[in-house]
């Protein structure tokens, strides 16, 4: 029995032996490291329609979108901070037509957030972007005087507030009570005839200059923004952004609208589709029409007020993740 006893005493105490971190000795933590990510993509949208002896009648064109985007992200126990760049370029030429610009962006945004603890989904956030244009705009088929440029516009967000996010990276939707917009028009011509809401030149009855125009407008206001990202179906994705901006000084209850969604048919790894719709609506951005001068007999354009803005766009094209 004794035997027995000893045996049963050696075959535990080895057994707690080999085991120590979970009987004497604390288990070991694991320390929080900072995680950074980042994503990139740049990819190539290519139509071309070609005729030959077509008794429909048509007109020979080709257009190309190059678009260039990348994501980097910082996490680090209760902190967030995602930044993105985003830039496209279009152009389209048409038999017997100059090359022409069909899309333009050059876009950064950031947002840093914080919550206080992982079980919540609300974070105090505080939120920049900023966009612009690489080239200059032209009211076609009109390209002697441009209608804008890069940094005319140029506009500024800088706020903070708060943001609720279950998956914050698929659903997400902020409030800042307190945003300064800021609208730069860096143009000469532009900033003294008034473009883009800054204040106009001031002439005297001989048409002489005596104050210039107003190069940056500032805005303090309220803006609210929902983004949402899912798969519909297996291959079919679409990304949904809205943003509502309202300034308290100014013209408090005028809204502006900026709402764009996206619909992406992915082929494979590299062929995608790209279905979207950008609506934009800004009462500091007025239309221009023309109109024909009975005296010069030339063509010009003439103020009018405010106007909803909408693009579409459809393409196919090739993409690359690096």
């Amino acid at each position: 029995m004794k035997k027995v006893f000893v045996v049963l005493a050696f075959i535990c105490f080895e057994w707690i032996v080999a085991q120590p971190n979970t009987l004497f000795f604390k288990p070991e933590t694991k320390i929080d490291e900072p995680i950074w990510t980042q994503t990139n993509r740049a990819g190539v949208d290519i139509n071309e329609v070609a005729f030959i002896n077509w008794n429909a009648g048509g007109t020979n064109s080709i257009s190309a979108l190059f678009a260039l985007s990348s994501i980097l992200k910082y996490e680090f126990r209760q902190f967030l901070w995602d930044n993105s760049f985003t830039a496209r370029y279009g152009i389209n030429g048409q038999q017997d037509q100059v090359l022409r610009k069909t899309d333009d962006v050059f876009e950064l945004r950031s947002n840093l957030g914080f919550r206080k603890n992982k079980f919540t989904n609300w974070f105090y956030s505080a939120r920049f972007s900023f966009k612009s244009q690489f080239s200059n705009g032209y009211n076609y088929p009109n390209t002697s005087n441009p209608i804008s440029k890069f940094m005319a516009p140029g506009y500024l967000f800088i706020g903070g507030g708060a943001e609720y996010g279950k998956n914050i990276e698929k659903l997400s939707t902020y409030f800042s009570p307190l945003t300064l917009k800021a609208t730069f028009v860096l143009d000469e011509r532009l900033s003294n005839a008034g473009s883009f809401g800054v204040m106009p030149a001031e002439y005297d009855s001989e048409g002489n200059l005596i104050k210039d125009g107003e190069r940056v407008r500032k805005e303090l206001g309220m803006l609210l923004t929902s983004a949402y990202e899912t798969t519909l179906f297996e291959n079919i994705s679409i990304k949904n952004f809205v943003s509502f901006y309202t300034d308290y000084i100014n013209d408090f209850g005028n809204v502006d609208v900026d709402w764009e969604v996206v619909f992406d048919f992915k082929v494979n790894s590299y062929v995608k589709a790209t279905l979207g719709s950008h609506l934009k609506y800004d009462n500091d951005v007025k239309m221009q029409v023309e109109v024909d001068n009975a005296e010069t007999e030339e063509i010009e354009f003439v103020e009018e007020g405010a106007g909803v803005q909408w693009k579409q766009m459809l393409g196919v094209g090739v993409v690359v993740d690096f």
